[in-house]
C-alpha cells in the first residue's frame, strides 16, 4: 500500500499508524492522478502488468504494483537494475521477475508518452 504516497508493506503497519494518513491500497490506484476515475480506466502500472503478462498467481500482485507506482513516482525513468532493487524484499514464488520488470519498465514509457 502506499502511505502518505510511500510504498509500505501493510503487513507491518498498524491501523493506529496510518490514522490520520493517506492509504492508497491497489484497489484505489484508478483514482489516482493519471488513473481515470474510478471505476475507469486502470491505472498505468496496472495496465502494463496486464500487457506485459507481469500477473501470476495474484498473491504478490498488488504489493509489486504498489511497490512500482512508488518506484515511478520517485524515478519516472528507472533502468532495470533500479526496477529490480525497488522490489527488493516483494516475493513472488511463481515468477522469475522477468515480466514484473518489463511491465515496470512499460509503465515508465507509458508515462514518458503521456507526460
Amino acid at each position: 500500500m502506499l502511505l502518505d504516497g510511500e510504498s509500505v508493506k501493510s503487513c507491518t503497519v498498524l491501523a493506529a499508524q496510518a490514522s490520520g494518513h493517506e492509504v492508497t491500497t491497489v484497489e484505489g490506484l484508478a483514482s489516482m492522478k493519471g488513473g481515470g476515475e474510478v471505476g475507469g480506466q486502470m491505472h498505468p502500472v496496472q495496465r502494463a502488468f496486464h500487457q506485459e503478462h507481469g500477473l501470476q498467481c495474484g498473491f504478490c500482485t498488488p504489493g509489486m504494483v504498489m511497490a512500482i507506482v512508488s518506484l515511478l513516482k520517485e524515478n519516472p525513468h528507472p533502468t532495470e537494475e533500479q526496477v529490480r532493487n525497488g522490489l527488493e524484499g516483494n516475493l513472488c514464488r511463481c515468477t522469475g521477475y522477468h515480466n514484473i520488470v518489463r511491465a515496470a519498465l512499460a509503465a515508465a514509457d507509458a508515462e514518458k508518452v503521456s507526460a
